[in-house]
């Protein structure tokens, strides 16, 4: 893809400019910047900050973004640049070269620069960088007559032609790790450090040979050529299949594209007074109010976030908590320490949030290269939305968006039993929290293929890069044997939520056996092994998990989401249990209980059974006595669970081959109870199937067909709410739905009867209570004449799932064999079984909800389908009016945030 840099050279303009680019190069340095932090759809996140941190003072190399503008027009003209950009970007190196005292293509006294990715939100890793970029032959010379110190040069050198070619001329990494490998055992050297001048010199040509073999064509010496190459390179990496899976799992539109960020570098491998690191202002895996960060001493950023070298505590705290031996920043650098606290204490002020900094020491000078709001565990986020709204920093409002509704399942990952017993395998940093327990792995081909088979897997590697993204999505938990808190494997997985244990030295790994040694134990590809997140440990074997608890953190962050909320967050829950769970995590009630779900519990089913097959009213009454006092008995509970909270319970809706018995053993014991020949049941059974079930004798129609079936169920309804409002002085105002509405005479007749049954009832209990008796619209006619409904229903329950397939003609149990084909040519952006249409099944809701409210004003109007738990569509829900969504219990805490974030 990448190899012909040629063809981003300077030619590569096109002649008329397709799409109108206001203005395209945006630089910043010296205190000043044509841009600012309110820019991230034009400048990219990246871009952004750094024009804002040079607007506040702080000490940014100079450098310029091309703007996110000039990426959709590249894509859009076949990689063509705009015609003025050529310009713009001669200019913008001339003022950059001028902040820095230094020139671009200058034999003797070189700018060299890195080119760099940056989207509105951040993507780390995802996209690609170059750096050290303007060498060549008279820029090194030139270099080393400056700085008198060729190893530092040739060093730069030879990262600049691997991350060059890699990058821009799509030739595998590990070619170039591979030849350095092999030097190294030749020279009979370990460590990068121990490398001289000429060594590195050697090791660059060396480098330069395999671009040769490569692609034909030698290494491009003309700092220009390289500049235009690795611009292009940039802008390409957005479609790369790491930063698609990236934007895919993250929900980020591809149409936002990426900005290109051109810098002035600066070196912290130029001795021992230089030196590279990564920081954040809280700690990103519990939000711990205390800088946290690492760095190297002589090295370069890649060093770092790589996990090439394993890197040094920045604080003296955070040296003891991990035990290091090797001295912290704040001993060997107190001064630079000093200023680098005053920096990030004026930064978090500055932006209202938890930073991730990365800062480069050149010669005793500290730049900072970047900041922006740092990646962390759910944990962290709750603690820092917490504390900040304490110490006055942000507003209740603020906080709660600083949460992703979404990472509130991280909440409810598993720990480690703390009674279990514990064979320590290795030991190395705690990177992420949590824990999981899973079958080794070596690649992330292996773990996706995996986890496809049904398998639970953990993936074990050397050093993760971006290009494992899909991989480290699959597996449950992510083990290192490179690498500390900042590396690309750390930073990825507590964006995800995995466990991560990452710099554990003592694995020696060998991928093509499928093996690890670690002590004298050897680990071979599907042996099951448990990972430790928080203590930083690798274990032997399948430990004892325990199940995740609420802190109270999570309870106190709720709590100031629920008091900004206007929204109710009702459960769908069909059993006792599915009830408890669902208040213990916050449920205002219950928005769907499906009468149907309890037709399999216990021995029901074959009274059930006989009650379908029965041939005529008579005997579906015998069945249905059978049935009544279980279903009582269920209602009962759940109203007890409740409390008096509003239950919603929908008649029953499945089609009726749903029950039957289509296995010969079944119909055997069926025609035993009914005391009937095995003939009988068979031919029953045949007469019932359906074409197209979805769409046949269901909902209202077998309340219609069977009005005896819909009494029996109204009755235990009404017998469990009276029995508890009379004996235990419960209030209750149940709530019946009829399913499947399309015609309001449907609802019309059904209500009649359902209130006849329950007047009989309350005579028989000599009670009175309310009730209230709606419908679900799940019909595109039912939206329609939503008007007509409403004369009749005393609510309405959207149930978006049928309503999705319905409207869009698709069936959702088919949908899967090609919906994920629309996804990924973009005929579709999410799954609408997923996340709701809004412009299509939307509307239908808008309309129900205007129609139904223009005859009954103030009709409670709840949805119930998946959809009620998905943030997107929660957000669409509260613009449309509806009083409440209802969701499965564990996306419960989902809903109510995401309720909450849209209404402030």
């Amino acid at each position: 893809m990448r190899s012909h840099f040629l063809e981003d050279g300077m030619e590569n303009f096109s002649l008329g400019t397709l799409m109108n680019v206001k203005k395209p190069i945006y630089f910043f340095g010296n205190g000043i910047a044509d841009g600012d932090a309110s820019m991230r759809n034009t400048l990219g996140g990246k871009g952004a900050n750094l024009a804002e941190m040079s607007r506040i003072g702080i000490p940014v190399p100079a450098g310029f973004t091309i703007s996110t503008e000039v990426c959709t027009h590249y894509f859009a003209n076949n990689g063509s640049y705009p015609t003025e950009l050529a310009a713009e970007v001669n200019a913008a190196l001339e003022k950059v070269g001028e902040a820095m005292g230094c020139r671009f293509g200058d034999a003797a006294n070189p700018l060299l620069l890195s080119v760099r990715s940056g989207a509105r939100v951040s993507m780390p890793g995802m996209m690609d960088t170059v750096l050290n970029l303007g060498l060549n032959a008279s820029a090194i010379e030139g270099m080393i007559r400056q700085s008198g110190d060729p190893r530092f040069v040739y060093d730069c050198y030879r990262r600049f032609v691997h991350m060059f070619s890699n990058v821009v001329l799509d030739i595998p990494h590990e070619r170039f790790e591979e030849a350095l490998k092999l030097e190294k055992k030749r020279l009979e050297k370990r460590q990068d450090v121990e490398l001289t001048a000429e060594e590195w010199r050697a090791v660059a040509e060396r480098y330069k040979a395999i671009v040769q073999e490569s692609i034909g064509k030698p290494f491009p010496d003309d700092p220009m050529e390289q500049l235009w190459a690795a611009i292009g390179a940039v802008f390409r990496s957005w479609h790369a299949d790491r930063a698609i899976t990236y934007r895919r799992l993250n929900d980020i539109p591809e149409e936002w594209g990426t900005a290109v960020n051109v810098q002035a570098m600066v070196f912290g491998n130029m001795g021992p007074d230089s030196a590279t690191g990564v920081a954040f202002t809280r700690d990103p895996s519990n939000g711990e109010n205390r800088f946290f960060g690492e760095f190297l001493i002589n090295a370069q950023g890649e060093d770092v976030v790589a996990g090439i070298r394993t890197p040094q505590e920045i604080t003296l705290e955070g040296k003891r908590r991990a035990r290091s031996q090797d001295s912290a920043m704040e001993e060997v650098m107190p001064v630079l320490y000093q200023e680098l606290v005053t920096l990030y204490k004026r930064l978090e002020l500055h932006f209202r949030d938890m930073q991730d900094l990365e800062f480069t020491i050149q010669k005793g000078k500290l730049w900072l290269l970047q900041t922006r709001n740092g990646k962390r565990t759910v944990q962290a986020a709750l603690r820092i939305a917490l504390e900040m709204v304490r110490e006055g920093l942000i507003t209740p409002a603020e906080a709660i968006r600083r949460v992703k509704p979404e990472d509130l399942n991280q909440l409810l990952h598993p720990t480690i039993d703390p009674k279990a017993r514990r064979t320590v395998l290795a030991e190395g940093v705690a990177a992420s929290p949590g824990a999981a327990v899973g079958q080794v792995v070596f690649t992330p081909d292996d773990a996706v293929q995996w986890v496809a088979d049904g398998h639970k897997v953990l993936l074990l590697r050397e050093e993760t890069s971006p290009e494992d993204i899909h991989g480290m999505h699959a597996a449950a938990g992510i083990i290192t044997a490179r690498g500390g808190a900042t590396s690309h494997a750390a930073v990825v997985a507590r964006g995800m939520g995995r466990p991560c244990v990452s710099g554990c030295h003592d694995l020696e790994i060998d991928i093509k056996a499928g093996i690890c040694h670690v002590k004298g134990t050897l680990i071979r590809k599907g042996d099951w092994i448990t990972i430790d997140g928080d203590a930083g440990q690798v274990l032997l074997g399948r430990i004892t998990m325990r199940e995740p608890q609420m802190t109270g953190e999570f309870d106190e962050f709720m709590r100031m989401a629920d008091s900004l909320r206007t929204m109710k967050v009702r459960a769908n829950a069909d059993t006792p249990a599915d009830a408890r769970t669902a208040i213990d995590f916050g449920a205002e009630g219950i928005g769907l209980c499906r009468t149907e779900h309890m037709f399999f519990k216990d021995n029901r089913i074959l009274a059930v059974r006989e009650m379908i097959l029965a041939q005529d009213e008579a005997g579906r009454k015998v069945a249905l006595e059978k049935l009544l006092p279980m279903q009582r008995s269920d209602f009962e509970e759940i109203f007890r669970v409740m409390k008096g909270l509003p239950v919603t319970i929908r008649l029953l809706d499945p089609p009726l081959h749903e029950f039957l018995p289509h296995e010969l053993k079944e119909q055997l014991e069926v025609a035993r109870v009914m005391g009937v020949e095995v003939k009988e049941i068979q031919s029953r059974v045949s007469s019932l199937k359906e074409f197209n079930p979805m769409l046949g004798h269901r909902g209202c129609r077998l309340g219609i067909t069977y009005p005896e079936i819909y009494a029996m169920q109204t009755r235990a309804i009404m017998e469990a709410a009276c029995s508890l409002v009379k004996k235990d002085g419960f209030s209750i105002i149940p709530e019946i739905m009829i399913p499947l509405v399309g015609l309001p005479e449907e609802l019309r007749r059904l209500k009649q009867e359902c209130l006849e049954v329950c007047q009989q009832v309350m005579a028989a209990f000599d009670v009175r209570i309310d009730v209230l008796i709606g419908t679900m619209i799940e019909l595109p006619r039912a939206s329609l004449v939503a008007d007509k409904l409403a004369a009749d229903a005393e609510f309405f329950s959207f149930g978006t799932n049928d309503l999705t397939q319905t409207t869009l003609g698709i069936s959702r149990d088919d949908a899967s064999t090609f919906i994920s084909e629309y996804l990924k040519k973009g005929l579709l952006r999410k799954d609408p079984f997923v996340s709701l249409d809004q412009t299509g099944v939307g509307q239908l809701v808008e309309m129900g909800v205007q129609r139904g409210r223009s005859v009954r004003p103030g009709m409670k109007v709840g949805v119930c389908g998946e959809h009620g738990g998905d943030p997107d569509s929660i957000a669409f829900f509260h613009e449309a009016g509806l009083d409440y969504v209802s969701c499965s219990p564990f996306r419960v805490p989902v809903a109510r945030l995401a309720a909450a974030q849209a209404g402030v």
